[in-house]
């Protein structure tokens, strides 16, 4: 099918949520290169929004999918799942938490770690049930996360919102102790903003977040979706601060393109009894094996280990960039997951499309922000051609 009959059948029968689309349909992809319907090739700096985070058809991830397909994709959480206890001890074993639930997706991560914390507050003071997030933020789609997501244009199309959240000024924590008192069950935070521009959390005010809520008594939960499994060179971002969450949310690059979500917590705080929460699809057999070739991949073959070099050397080619063009006000972020911020006369979607034209797949968030979320095997090779291209691209 060509592209413009695939774009004919999206405006006809596919609910209009995404606007206009990027004109391009990949069709398949090889370690950091994905290719159109023309075949076209592009070098991916984007990873499906930090999802793809082995890139495409990585050996040892497209083996064990396939291995398992020919055996078993889903039974239910009726029977026990092999592969499931399995991750959840993977997990377990590398982060702070005691136990694990998987769920489908980010937002049903963060909306079940809401509904965790309000259940253990529930048997411990039934006053607390708000969480508190900070401005610029992003939790998902969901109502709920809707509303905990601080962001107004999210929110202004499902107003009135579900009651229990409450949105504070972002780098304030006299804004966070102001807004606390005695219904407040958590805070809800982001190490590093993706979605709200490539922000990066302040380690005195990330650690202050956390001692401000273990002041109050209240839980921290931690929002990994986009920073999670190895984005910012380590496994989790709240490793980068020497905090310890109670709760932690991941997906995106978890199932590394299976549709995939987790929630890991403390023991002190797995309030949740049998019938408080499930899923149908949540920790299937065909995503936990998802999940384990990621984990395999990242702490046995050396994906980590070779993230924080290849995000500081693309750091220091953007910040070179920055040096020669007056356009861009601020390099930022973490890891492999960068921002540049550009004025106002240089709007980054328009960027991102010249850079599509180059044949480079890169991303965009707030702030006029061209955000860079490659797959964690991208070459430094890849990085030095981006480098030029966009070198030509702002000049």
């Amino acid at each position: 099918m060509d592209l413009e009959q695939i774009i004919s059948l999206d405006k006809q029968y596919f609910m209009n949520t995404f606007g206009e689309r990027v004109p391009v349909c990949f069709t398949h992809g090889k370690g950091c290169t994905l290719y159109d319907t023309q075949g076209r090739a592009y070098t991916d700096f984007f990873a499906g929004i930090a999802t793809c985070a082995l890139g495409y058809q990585y050996p040892s991830y497209t083996a064990a999918l396939h291995s398992q397909i020919d055996k078993l994709l889903h039974t239910s959480n009726v029977f026990y799942v092999e592969n499931q206890g399995l991750l959840a001890q993977a997990l377990v074993e590398n982060s702070f938490a005691d136990r694990v639930f998987l769920a489908n997706s980010g937002t049903e991560a963060n909306e079940g770690a809401v509904k965790l914390a309000r259940r253990y507050w529930k048997d411990h003071d039934p006053r607390r049930y708000k969480v508190i997030s900070l401005m610029h933020s992003f939790h998902g789609r969901t109502l709920a996360m809707v509303a905990a997501t601080a962001q107004p244009k999210y929110q202004a199309p499902y107003t009135p919102l579900p009651d229990g959240f409450v949105n504070v000024e972002l780098g304030s924590l006299e804004a966070l102790e102001n807004a606390i008192d005695e219904t407040t069950a958590a805070v809800i935070m982001e190490v590093v903003q993706g979605e709200g521009g490539v922000t990066v959390g302040d380690p005195t005010y990330v650690r202050g977040i956390e001692s401000i809520c273990r002041k109050h008594g209240i839980l921290l939960i931690v929002d990994e979706v986009q920073t999670g499994m190895g984005r910012t060179g380590k496994l989790f971002g709240y490793q980068h601060y020497g905090i310890t969450p109670d709760i932690m949310t991941l997906a995106k690059a978890l199932g590394n393109g299976i549709p995939m979500g987790a929630i890991l917590a403390r023991d002190a705080v797995c309030a949740f009894q049998p019938g408080d929460h499930g899923s149908t699809f949540g920790g299937n057999t065909l995503a936990c094996t998802a999940g384990l070739a990621v984990m395999h991949a990242l702490l046995d073959e050396g994906v980590l280990a070779g993230v924080e070099e290849k995000g500081a050397y693309l750091k220091e080619k953007l910040l070179q960039l920055q040096s020669r063009h007056a356009c861009i006000l601020e390099v930022r972020g973490l890891g492999l997951l960068l921002g540049i911020e550009l004025d106002a006369q240089h709007p980054a979607k328009e960027v991102m499309s010249a850079a599509l034209a180059q044949g480079f797949v890169v991303g965009t968030a707030a702030r006029n922000t061209l955000r860079l979320a490659p797959p964690l095997i991208i070459s430094l090779e890849a990085i030095d051609a981006l480098a030029a291209a966009l070198d030509k691209i702002l000049a």
